[in-house]
């Protein structure tokens, strides 16, 4: 078969090493096809669903010789042509996690040239939960439902169109106890369900059009709602989550990690990995609600000092308040690589609570104030699209230490680690954690040290 001859609609495949993304690699007549609900060493039927110049992507259908890890899916929405949101039901918990290292693995020898042995490590559902699901279900506490004519459901794998259902089991039960699948939500465009796990507090976000024809019907638990685009500067209702004794309100849809356990763990991680001494200066990147750059404030002390950056302006809001108790932290408002080259300049962008650290020998002030001294650590927690080599170039020349690098996606955590290498920063320690179980998805902690 050539370039141009149209794929045959049912293939028969020898399927072979896993992908970046929840799929699997396998080959028909010269030509890559990348199949979903397989596993490596599986013979399968699979129906091509997309045909591109130079790959097809196919759904496998029937297993004509199954893989040992594979597993009957948990769940009745999972399969071919049905919900996208999980990628590996239909592999064993100890499988999901190997595809995950070795994805990893392949992932940092393509893009960076390192080679590295990764192991994903279980995250731990927290010993104080009132009902601890079947393992590898119930962990998501941020759930975003698709509505169509009132009705709920969650997105086929690259597609607009909605899978309806009544139940989702990774979800969290917290989630589950609102009964968003079972209600209609005549006007909406998204509902979202939202719970702390470790604090009990449920939100629910609507989305609409036209936020006056959003009706919310009668819910099965006290939830507090947000309706249609909140307005710029509102306050909005929240979550409380807790994490070494701090509380962290999240307004709205916010970022917060989903799995109950994650958190807590990265949170110690972090303090493990970059080892911060009373006194130290700290750099906290991406800093959302100010998880990361409390831990740190509490164990660099008073007389250290902590600098958060962060676009968002609900997230800066609600990184104020959380720490506010904390004179040795200051939050930034704006975009990491406008603000981050300030500091690596000397400057701070402009913050009411930046000009409280005048006099404290750390030089944090105003756009065009006083000088910053080199940062001992810099952590960093991009979104998905990764830092990138203009925001990398500037982290290098505000570091001293080290620097500690949080992502949920191993290729652009690969290409960035690449950057650092061509600044003369090589990886120390990498952890994986499998904080998304059922998906492809793997939250990643890697360590730099300079030379």
């Amino acid at each position: 078969m050539t370039d141009s001859e149209p794929a045959p609609d049912l293939l028969e495949l020898e399927v072979g090493n896993v992908a970046n993304g929840g799929f699997c690699v396998a080959r028909h007549e010269g030509r890559v096809v990348f199949v979903r609900h397989a596993l490596p060493g599986e013979r399968v039927r699979a129906r091509v669903t997309d045909t591109t110049k130079n790959f097809l992507r196919a759904d496998a259908v029937e297993i004509i010789e199954a893989s040992p890890d594979r597993v009957p899916p948990p769940c009745p929405f999972a399969g071919p042509g049905r919900c996208g949101g999980c990628d590996w039901q239909h592999a064993s918990l100890p499988a999901q996690r190997a595809l995950k290292a070795t994805v990893v693995e392949e992932q940092l020898q393509r893009l960076a040239g390192i080679t590295r042995t990764v192991v994903v490590e279980e995250v731990p559902y927290p010993v104080d939960s009132e009902v601890a699901p079947p393992p590898g279900l119930g962990w998501r506490t941020r759930v975003q439902f698709s509505v169509a004519n009132g009705a709920v459901g969650l997105r086929r794998h690259r597609s607009h169109d909605i899978e309806p259902i009544d139940e989702c089991l990774i979800a969290h039960p917290g989630v589950e106890l609102m009964g968003i699948e079972r209600k209609r939500w005549p006007g909406a465009s998204g509902v979202e369900g939202i719970v702390s796990a470790t604090t009990g507090d449920r939100l629910v976000v609507l989305r609409g059009r036209d936020r006056r024809k959003v009706r919310v019907p009668r819910l099965d638990v006290p939830v507090r709602l947000v309706r249609g685009k909140p307005e710029p500067g509102a306050n909005l209702p929240y979550v409380r989550e807790s994490v070494s004794g701090r509380l962290y309100q999240v307004s709205g849809s916010g970022f917060w990690q989903v799995h109950p356990g994650a958190a807590q763990l990265l949170a110690d991680a972090l303090l493990d990995a970059l080892e911060p001494k009373p006194g130290d200066i700290a750099v906290d990147l991406y800093c959302g609600v100010g998880l990361f750059a409390g831990v740190l404030a509490d164990r660099i002390g008073p007389n250290g000092l902590v600098v958060g950056v962060e676009s968002d302006g609900q997230a800066v809001r609600d990184a104020r308040f959380n720490l506010r108790d904390l004179p040795n932290v200051s939050i930034e408002r704006g975009p990491v690589e406008e603000v981050v080259a300030d500091l690596e300049f000397g400057r701070a962008a402009s913050s009411s609570r930046a000009q409280n650290k005048r006099g404290t020998g750390h030089g944090v002030g105003h756009r065009g104030g006083s000088r910053v001294r080199r940062a001992d650590l810099v952590v960093l927690d991009p979104p998905r699209t990764g830092a990138g080599r203009d925001v990398v170039d500037h982290i290098t020349r505000l570091a001293g230490r080290k620097i500690a690098y949080v992502s949920c996606d191993p290729a652009t955590l690969a290409r960035d680690l690449s950057y650092f290498s061509d600044k003369g920063w090589t990886l120390d320690t990498l952890r994986a954690f499998d904080a998304f179980p059922m998906t492809h998805h793997v939250e990643l902690l890697a360590t730099l040290v300079k030379g």
